[in-house]
């Protein structure tokens, strides 16, 4: 990768520590991106950060691992509200990083999730997934499904007593939002046992196509995703000589695939910031949900970079969560108007 995305400072309100941040983390991600389309893993096993979980409380908050699949490192991590008195709604939580970065105790993703238990009143499971390029599609996906059907199958009392899986939720962002969505089609197609897939958060969703949007050359060296690290991150994830037309990428285009007739795909919002220029991709997705028939919602936050939910001090943040509450509440009254629910 080569030189570094330049910051509007114009339009964009960003405060200095923000601005200094994603300064430092697109010349660190630009050093691990090889042009081969490798990453230096070494480099990048120095910097990631890793947080251990926490069965002692912080900030009302357990934590603790359940290992899947040791074979190819499939785990989760499950945050949970200490001071529940009732059931809470599960979200299944993938993270970032273009599919090919971090993992659910890098430090930055054990503390968005550890977040969003907290704030959002949830049982989180934060989803381990594989990371390309040495694994690619659809090993994501693959993993990402199979956590859910692996919750879905196992003891009573191996989640908290206050996880109730009859509202479960996906929340994905950024790699993890196309992520999501893969994962909500195959499990709108699945016979779970206890699971019940009731609503799709899907915030900034990494979607692409070979044809070039104006958000794209707009906001083509916008940090902290510009799009020289998007078509890098497409090239990494994607199966050799596939394009950006690939039904992963472009999931509604020309190889994608009509969900029209999944009837249990779950209600949708989707979450689009001004200043990432994957904003036409994430707006052609919604129209889609919306033409096929799906019940979807979309929220524009027009001040917010990707990766916004990063920079829990940034007004965006509070009102995307304010956002996400409503969402989830709204799905869990209709749910009980359905009697839906799994107790």
């Amino acid at each position: 990768m080569s030189s570094s995305p330049e910051i509007p400072t114009s339009t964009l309100r960003l405060p200095w520590k923000h601005r200094l941040m994603l300064r430092l983390g697109t010349i660190a991600t630009n050093t691990f991106c090889r042009s081969d389309f490798t990453i230096n893993r070494w480099l990048t096993g120095i910097l990631d950060r890793r947080t251990p979980p926490s069965s002692i409380p912080i900030d009302g908050v357990s934590s603790s691992d359940l290992l899947i699949d040791p074979s190819r490192n499939l785990w989760v991590r499950i945050f949970t509200p200490i001071d529940a008195v009732q059931s809470l709604p599960v979200i299944f939580y993938y993270h970032g990083g273009g599919f090919a970065f971090s993992y659910a105790d890098s430090s930055l993703y054990h503390t968005t999730a550890h977040q969003f238990a907290k704030q959002l009143r949830a049982v989180v499971i934060s989803v381990n997934y594989r990371l390309a390029p040495e694994f690619r599609f659809p090993c994501q996906y693959d993993d990402g499904f199979d956590a859910l059907k692996f919750i879905d199958e196992i003891d009573d009392g191996t989640l908290p007593a206050s996880a109730d899986l009859g509202r479960s939720f996906i929340l994905g962002e950024s790699a993890g939002g196309n992520l999501g969505h893969h994962v909500a089609v195959r499990a709108s197609e699945y016979a779970f046992k206890k699971l019940k897939l009731i609503g799709f958060i899907a915030t900034q969703p990494f979607f692409g196509a070979e044809e070039r949007t104006e958000s794209e050359i707009r906001l083509c060296n916008q940090a902290p995703l510009s799009l020289r690290l998007s078509d890098w991150f497409w090239k990494a994830f994607l199966p050799v000589g596939s394009d950006r037309d690939h039904a992963a990428a472009n999931v509604f285009g020309p190889n994608g695939r009509d969900i029209s007739g999944v009837e249990r795909f779950p209600a949708t919002v989707v979450l689009v910031g001004g200043f990432d220029l994957l904003q036409d991709g994430q707006r052609r997705y919604y129209e889609g949900l919306k033409r096929m028939g799906k019940e979807v919602k979309m929220v524009e936050l027009p001040n917010a970079i990707h990766g916004f939910f990063c920079f829990p001090d940034l007004p965006e943040y509070s009102s995307m969560i304010q956002e996400v509450r409503d969402f989830i509440a709204a799905q869990w009254q209709n749910c009980n108007k359905e009697g839906l629910v799994v107790q």
